[in-house]
């Protein structure tokens, strides 16, 4: 039965503080495990893909030297120890600020293929290699150990997984070019949509695309940023009130709603109110839960 384990449920930016014990600090990252024995299927690299970075690198690989005695980046072997997926909704910080963090990326015996939408102006490998590079980080994207291999998605793009396992990317509304995803393997379905704009004024539409992603799955992983006061001033920030992701999930049939991309002023008391108030907008029909670092679910 495939697992879902949330890494970082963060938005905007990363927090810390004993108001945030309990459901974490770090930005966006969760990873799916799909078969017994394969590498996680793994969405966005906000910082909460350092821990997960760690916990790979034990796993997976056998100990071994970030860098050659001399001070150089070893040489990659001929064939990758480890093939990691990893997909990535946008390319705002908070998604992709991880990444020169994450273990994998520092072992060369390791590839990682990068799925992010594609840019229109400049591609994706040079808005990555943007901001992975001085003076904003030390070392450049070309010069980190691991292969990494960055892939542009258009909307509707499918995805065959190494581990079995089938992918759809579609467009969702946000702020730039931003996909949500719907992973389906082992008989069992997840929606990850963290970054949604729900729309402006009193209405209850939801986009065909997000419907498509969300359509009768086991997981539906959902910005639920702000509250209606929240978002009455917010409206155009990009993101969704708890109230509108229940309506989405309840529009789309989803069995299980995961509360997710938390506002950075949400500490611990305000998530529990939150999650307590979307589980009664729910009612018995739809499994409501507040994703939390180290939270992993069983899907199915």
């Amino acid at each position: 039965m495939p697992t879902v384990t949330f890494h970082g449920t963060r938005g905007s930016c990363p927090c810390s503080g004993p108001e945030f014990a309990r459901f974490g600090g770090a930005t966006a990252c969760v990873s799916v495990e799909t078969a017994e024995g394969e590498p996680p299927v793994v969405f966005d690299l906000g910082t909460g893909s350092r821990s997960l970075g760690e916990s790979l690198v034990a796993a997976l690989l056998p100990p071994a030297p970030v860098s050659g005695a001399t001070g150089e980046p070893p040489s990659r072997p001929p064939r990758p120890a480890l093939v990691l997926s990893c997909f990535v909704t946008h390319l705002h910080f908070d998604h992709l600020q991880g990444l020169p963090f994450f273990l994998p990326a520092l072992r060369p015996e390791v590839h990682l293929d990068i799925y992010a939408p594609w840019q229109d102006s400049g591609g994706l490998e040079e808005s990555v290699a943007g901001f992975i590079r001085p003076p904003y980080f030390p070392v450049p994207l070309a010069e980190l150990p691991a292969e990494i291999a960055l892939v542009g998605l258009a909307d509707g793009s499918v995805v065959e997984l190494p581990g079995g396992g089938r992918l759809l990317a579609r467009q969702v509304p946000h702020r730039g070019p931003t996909l949500g995803y719907r992973l389906e393997a082992g008989g069992c379905s997840v929606a990850y949509l963290s970054d949604h704009q729900a729309p402006a004024g009193a209405t209850n539409a939801v986009a065909d695309s997000v419907l498509e992603l969300a359509a009768g799955v086991d997981l539906l992983v959902h910005d639920a940023q702000y509250t209606l006061a929240e978002f009455a001033t917010k409206a155009h920030w990009g993101h969704s009130t708890l109230s509108y992701a229940v309506e989405v999930a309840r529009q789309a049939g989803a069995r299980r709603l995961a509360l997710f991309h938390h506002d950075p002023t949400h500490g611990d008391d305000m998530l529990e109110a939150l999650g307590d108030e979307a589980a009664a907008l729910a009612g018995s029909l739809l499994d409501v839960v507040v994703a939390a670092d180290g939270l992993s679910l069983p899907v199915g």
